[in-house]
């Protein structure tokens, strides 16, 4: 009974719930078809009404082409006015076809000057004047957003771009209306006029110059420019008009520069295709209200530039900073109130521009052509037009923006006395006593800087109005320099061209006190540690900018033309680096050699000195500082001060050469201490016992010597020397008989037959290009290396003059950017070198000399062409590039060649001297390290550093006969050879003959050298007593220069002395004749 009840519930529920369910089922059905419906009917009223209304359209709007004048067949404007209306609503941009068909209608209708035809008209109807300026706003910002969404590959974009742009100059300014131009409606313009900036205000709004930018990025900054003349023409001026109409107004300028004047190379394309703009930008007119001046009042604001910047980025903001330096560089002047933000400006652009990429930095980095690596990549229309944008940057440093830029310092170097030369002693002068003459060359050393200048107070100063001016002028540079890395040898190439910078510019610096302003710099640096103040960055400026020019002059525009520069212009200007470095380095003033001052200064200073090492044009000992406490700088160098060890690292030649060479041999003694090695010990723990071979002494010394740990090699090596038969000779020591195994490799390496070393003109020796014939031929020239840099270790003066630009490579002294090689080339190929220096100064057309980036060298019959840069041999050497060409044969000659075989021969005399110690000398000062002092011999100095055996002594009649023939009837060139005869090397060691290893000795002989067993009791009696049955006059003096022993006979007569010793000299006997 229960359970029947449930049931019947169950089921009457269940009907219940499928009858509301099929109810509600049937009103959804009911309300989609209701929408269906209604959707479609509206559909279909308005599908018939669009077809209504394009067929009225077609009434209303004849197409151009159906015959006739357009201006002809124009309508009432009312009719128009509502036919338009209608159309914009119901159809619009949906159909740009007849959107344009409209639009050119309208536009036609402007030319009328009856108020019933002329568009304009409606605007006089009161009753719809309101909705006709809302009307207008829409067409505006309709075919703006059409302007812009149209594709590039449409076949008539240039036309159409070029018709929607006109519709926006046409209802954005009155100067079209022709309805206003009746005398009835003229009163109506200003009226008008403030319509049109409401209309400019709302494209404004909508996007104008979004859109703008978008049309000139895809139209210029592409592989094909696809904008007419015109049409850019009328987008600039378009864009330009909200700036004008809203007095250049912060807000409207930095719209301007965000989406117009960051375009890439925008104002490059509009000074070619349409100059006639460049008057808008210029402000030519209205110089108070030009573009270029509204900008920078903008930017000079940090904040502002901040967030221009970051709104732009570092690419965009490039282009920016390109756009404004060719406006800058376009400008007819620049008065000094406009000139300082202006500059500031620039440089501060290009100081955000430098800090972006050292942000973006990483090792997922892009290459940028002229910024270099960082993170981010350019789009394809930075791609497109990176080459104008480096060109528009390239303005910055050409003549037209120099002008500009530095007019007021050439202003102010015009009314400036000129740099006087140094006085001259006149003939009254020159006739006092040498007491006399000795205090005015004194008193001229030590007040030279002061006299080379007619000034005598300052007319400038640091920190002046003139002065600062000029310094922010060379920040500018100096920080283009420093952010357009990939471009800094071009903006250096452009300062240095003419006289526009660099010598109105020293000029000034003469201005600032005597010795180049030196008190004022170290002044300034004392309350400015970091350098960073505008007034460091004209002196890094000029430091960089000089030491470019040093580089690029030849010699003959160095040292004979006197251009740009006098020689005494280059010594006074290296005498103020000199000294201001040394005092801001010994003063703490400067201590990070890293510095843009510290680094600037000391690359012109190393210039200068490089140039003056290999061609003087300096008085003797001009690099020396009177100043330096030598004794303080010692005793602080041994305690291990910073100053002292900066001073001594990168000023090494503010202090006597000779005293230099003590701190060398000092380093030497302290490091064979350290090592243990006791040069008089056989037994000492460094000791190296090697056998050699009379007739393979390189190549048993590189085998046994050439694989010898450094530390090995720089203790004492004792030689047993094998003789032709294969037996041992008697004696091993490590000096003379050393010495002698030293001088022998040397003679066999440098053989021509070995084709290791060749010479040059001047007969200096330097690595074979053709080296690499011999086997082995780089293990071989670091072997030699090592064996160079040991007697160097030693103190044994070898007779190897080595070519000036090889030892400047073995130093390094070539890796500074700084370095030519041009410069060296007269002493290695001087043939060469006059082609060169013919095509640099060849008047006529270069290309007609029919030369290419390459070089055909001739080896053993088989010409090898060589490419000075990649794809050379099909880049045409021409006018512009001939400077280039010039230097990278000069380094391919000089370095690529031999660059192997320098590594090996630097790695090899490094390993033995290190490359602090060498930072000591110049090249020409470790030649004579190796090859001893140019000076004259000092035949006393020799007198009192001899050793005497065989019975002879310094009193001895003989030995008296040898010192005076010496001094008294040897000429320079005899005591050159004598020297060289019995030491095997014709100069004297740096610090005189005391420190000859091993030292020189006189040794009385009677017999013959194969019969000679050295000092007997006889031998010593008789030569002692000057002893002698008869006259040896047969017998010749003989050397061991391996122990730097004279041999001398026990001559009877001074003339035989002078005779025999005269002839032994000549032919070189040394061992072999007696």
């Amino acid at each position: 009974m229960l359970s029947s009840g449930s049931s019947h519930k169950n089921e009457f529920l269940a009907q219940t719930k499928a009858a509301r369910e099929e109810r509600l089922l049937a009103a959804s059905r009911d309300y989609s078809a209701i929408r269906i419906q209604g959707l479609v009917r509206g559909w279909l009223v308005r599908t018939r009404v669009r077809k209504m209304v394009e067929l009225e359209f077609e009434k209303t709007f004849p197409e151009p082409g159906d015959g006739g004048d357009l201006g002809k067949r124009l309508k009432p404007s009312l009719e128009t006015y509502k036919a338009a209306k209608k159309f914009m609503y119901f159809v619009g941009r949906k159909n740009v076809d007849q959107f344009e068909v409209m639009l050119r209608y309208i536009i036609a209708s402007l030319d009328s000057d009856s108020p019933k035809t002329s568009y304009i008209g409606v605007f006089l109807n009161k009753s719809h004047s309101v909705a006709w300026i809302e009307h207008i706003k829409q067409l505006c910002s309709q075919a703006s957003l059409v302007m812009a969404s149209m594709s590039t590959d449409h076949p008539a974009y240039s036309r159409k771009a070029a018709f929607f742009v006109l519709v926006l100059i046409s209802f954005t300014s009155t100067n079209t209306w022709r309805l206003l131009r009746t005398s009835a409606l003229s009163s109506l313009a200003p009226h008008m006029t403030s319509i049109c900036h409401t209309v400019t205000g709302h494209l404004v709004q909508t996007g104008l110059l979004t859109n703008l930018r978008h049309i000139l990025l895809t139209g210029l900054a592409s592989s094909k420019v696809s904008l007419s003349r015109t049409t850019l023409s009328a987008i600039m001026t378009l864009a330009l008009r909200p700036v004008m109409y809203g007095s250049y107004s912060d807000q409207m300028v930095s719209l301007y520069l965000l989406n117009i004047l960051s375009v890439p190379g925008l104002v490059q394309h509009v000074a070619t295709m349409c100059p006639d703009s460049l008057a808008t930008l210029q402000g030519e007119k209205e110089e108070d209200q030009s573009l270029l001046l509204a900008t920078v009042r903008l930017l000079s604001q940090d904040q502002q530039l901040k967030i221009h910047f970051n709104a732009l980025e570092g690419s965009y903001a490039l282009c920016l900073t390109a756009n404004l330096v060719q406006l800058v560089s376009m400008a007819p002047s620049l008065t000094s109130s406009q000139l300082v933000p202006v500059v500031t400006t620039l440089t501060h652009l290009l100081s955000s521009l430098g800090q972006y990429v050292t942000a973006k930095q990483s090792p997922l980095s892009h290459w940028h052509p002229v910024l270099g690596w960082f993170s981010v990549s350019l789009d394809k229309h930075l791609q497109s037009s990176m080459t104008s944008v480096k060109c528009q940057l390239s303005r910055l440093w050409s003549p037209d923006c120099l002008l500009v830029l530095t007019a007021d310092l050439q202003a102010q170097a015009a009314t400036l006395p000129q740099v006087p030369a140094p006085p001259t002693p006149s003939p009254e002068e020159t006739n006092f006593g040498k007491k006399l003459m000795k205090q005015a060359l004194e008193k001229t050393r030590t007040t030279y800087a002061a006299t080379t200048s007619t000034i005598s107070s300052p007319l400038n100063r640091l920190g002046g109005a003139a002065c600062t001016r000029v310094a922010l002028v060379c920040a500018l540079y100096q920080t283009a320099c420093r952010t357009l890395s990939q471009l800094r040898i071009d903006i250096l190439n452009g300062l240095c061209f003419g006289d526009l910078l660099l010598k109105p510019l020293w000029v000034f610096l003469n201005s600032l006190g005597p010795n180049c302003g030196l008190k004022s710099f170290l002044e300034l640096l004392s309350a400015n540690k970091s350098g960073t103040a505008p007034e460091f960055q004209m002196l890094v400026l000029f430091c960089d900018t000089f030491s470019h020019l040093v580089t690029i002059l030849d010699d003959t525009e160095f040292y004979e033309q006197d251009k740009p520069f006098s020689k005494h212009e280059y010594a006074m200007l290296g005498q103020f680096l000199n000294t201001f470095l040394y005092r801001s380095v010994w003063s703490g003033m400067l201590s990070d050699p890293t510095s843009n001052l510290f680094s600037s200064v000391l690359g012109l200073l190393s210039v200068l000195r490089r140039r003056d090492d290999r061609r003087s044009f300096t008085r003797p000992n001009h690099w020396l500082l009177k100043e330096v406490k030598l004794g303080t700088l010692l005793c602080d160098l041994e305690r291990n001060r910073p100053v002292a060890k900066l001073v001594i690292s990168k000023l090494p030649h503010i202090i006597p050469h000779q005293e230099r060479v003590l701190l060398f041999r000092k380093k030497v003694h302290t490091e064979k201490t350290s090592l243990g090695i006791l040069e008089s010990d056989s037994v000492s723990p460094q000791s190296t016992l090697i056998s050699v071979h009379r007739n393979r002494i390189v190549e048993d010394g590189y085998r046994q010597l050439g694989s010898l740990a450094a530390q090995s090699f720089k203790g004492v090596i004792r030689v047993r020397f094998v003789n032709m038969q294969g037996l041992d000779e008697a004696g091993i020591d490590q000096d003379g008989v050393f010495k002698e195994f030293l001088e022998e490799t040397i003679k066999k390496v440098f053989d021509p037959s070995l084709n290791l070393f060749c010479t040059t003109s001047e007969e200096r020796l330097y690595p074979s290009p053709l080296s690499h014939i011999t086997e082995n031929h780089l293990d071989l020239f670091e072997f030699v290396g090592k064996m160079i840099g040991k007697a160097v270790y030693e103190g044994i003066v070898v007779d190897v003059p080595f070519a000036s630009f090889f030892l400047t490579q073995v130093l390094g002294h070539d890796h500074s950017a700084l370095y030519s090689y041009l410069d060296e080339m007269p002493s290695s190929d001087p043939e060469l070198h006059k082609n060169l220096t013919y095509v640099k100064h060849y008047e006529g057309d270069v290309e007609d000399l029919g030369l290419t980036f390459s070089f055909d060298q001739d080896i053993m019959g088989r010409i090898v062409t060589h490419e000075l840069i990649p794809g050379g041999r099909s880049i045409n050497v021409t006018n512009s590039n001939r400077i280039s060409y010039i230097h990278h044969m000069a380094h391919f000659k000089m370095h690529r060649q031999i660059a192997t075989q320098v590594a090996a021969f630097r790695n090899g005399f490094r390993s033995v001297i290190p490359t602090d110690w060498l930072s000591l000398f110049s090249g020409p000062e470790v030649q004579r390290l190796i090859s001893g002092d140019n000076s004259p011999i000092d035949l006393k100095d020799l007198r009192r550093n001899t050793s005497y055996y065989g019975g002879f002594h310094d009193s001895h009649r003989v030995v008296a006969w040898l010192w005076e023939v010496l001094e008294k009837d040897f000429t320079d060139k005899e005591k050159s050879m004598f020297l060289k005869f019995v030491t095997s090397c014709s100069k004297p060691p740096l610090l005189g003959f005391e420190n000859l290893e091993p030292p020189f000795s006189i040794r009385c002989v009677e017999v013959a050298d194969d019969e000679d067993d050295g000092d007997t009791v006889g031998s010593v009696l008789r030569g002692f007593l000057a002893l002698r049955r008869k006259d040896p006059v047969n017998r010749l003096p003989t050397a061991s220069t391996c122990f730097n022993l004279l041999k001398l006979p026990n001559y009877q007569k001074k003339s035989t002395l002078k005779e025999k010793l005269r002839y032994a000299i000549s032919c070189n006997t040394g061992f072999e004749l007696s």
